[in-house]
C-alpha cells in the first residue's frame, strides 16, 4: 500500500468510525463495528489504530477537528472582534441533529473512563476557550468590550453555551434554539459590556 493510498484509506476509516460512532455511542462501538461499516477486515483496523482507545479518540478528534476548522477561518479572518464575537456564538449552536455536539457530548462522558480520549478532549474543548478569549482581549484592546479578564470571560460564557448546548442537544423540547441564543447573547453581553442587540 503506498503512502498516499493509506491516507486515504485513514481517512476513509476515520469518517465511517465517526457515522458508527453517533449511531451507537462511544462506549458502544466495537473495532468490528467500524470495519464492517467500513467494509474492511478488522486486522486494517488494527493496522491504522493499535488499541480500540486509539481509535475512538483518533475519531473523535476528527469529528472536533472539522468545528476546530470553521473556528479558525473566523479567528484567522479580518474582521473586526464583534464580528468575530457573533460568528463564534452562532458556530457554538447546535444545529439539525446536532451530530457535532453529540460527538462532543459523548467525549465528554466517555473522558471521565479513557484517558486517551481525555486528553484529545482537553487538548480541543481548550481551543474554544483560548480563541473565544483573544478575541475578547482584542475586542478590549481596541475598544468594542469592556472586559477585566478576557479569559474567565472566556470560560464563564463557554460554560453557559455547553450547559445550555448539552440541554439543547439531549432533551428535547426542553429549551429552543431561540432561547438558546438569546441567553447566550445575554450572558455574552453582560461579560464584554454590551448591549445583547449588538450580538444579533
Amino acid at each position: 500500500m503506498t503512502r498516499r493510498a493509506a491516507e486515504i484509506r485513514l481517512d476513509a476509516l476515520l469518517r465511517t468510525a465517526c457515522d458508527v460512532i453517533v449511531e451507537r455511542g462511544l462506549a458502544n462501538t466495537r473495532t468490528a463495528d467500524v470495519a464492517q461499516a467500513a467494509g474492511v477486515s478488522q486486522a486494517l483496523v488494527f493496522y491504522h489504530f493499535a488499541t480500540k482507545e486509539r481509535l475512538l479518540a483518533q475519531a473523535f478528534a476528527y469529528a472536533v477537528e472539522q468545528d476546530l476548522a470553521r473556528l479558525d477561518a473566523v479567528t484567522r479572518s479580518p474582521a473586526p472582534p464583534l464580528t468575530k464575537l457573533r460568528r463564534i456564538l452562532k458556530l457554538y449552536t447546535p444545529a439539525g441533529r446536532a451530530t457535532s455536539w453529540s460527538m462532543w457530548i459523548d467525549g465528554w462522558s466517555e473522558s471521565l473512563r479513557t484517558p486517551e480520549l481525555e486528553k484529545v478532549s482537553r487538548r480541543l474543548d481548550l481551543r474554544w476557550r483560548q480563541d473565544l478569549a483573544a478575541v475578547i482581549a482584542a475586542g478590549v484592546a481596541d475598544g468594542t468590550f469592556q472586559c477585566a479578564d478576557p479569559d474567565g470571560a472566556a470560560w464563564r460564557i463557554s460554560a453557559v453555551m455547553d450547559g445550555l448546548a448539552v440541554q439543547l442537544a439531549v432533551h428535547d423540547r426542553v429549551i429552543s434554539r431561540r432561547q438558546f441564543g438569546e441567553w447566550v447573547r445575554l450572558v455574552t453581553a453582560r461579560e464584554l459590556g454590551l448591549d445583547p442587540t449588538e450580538l444579533d
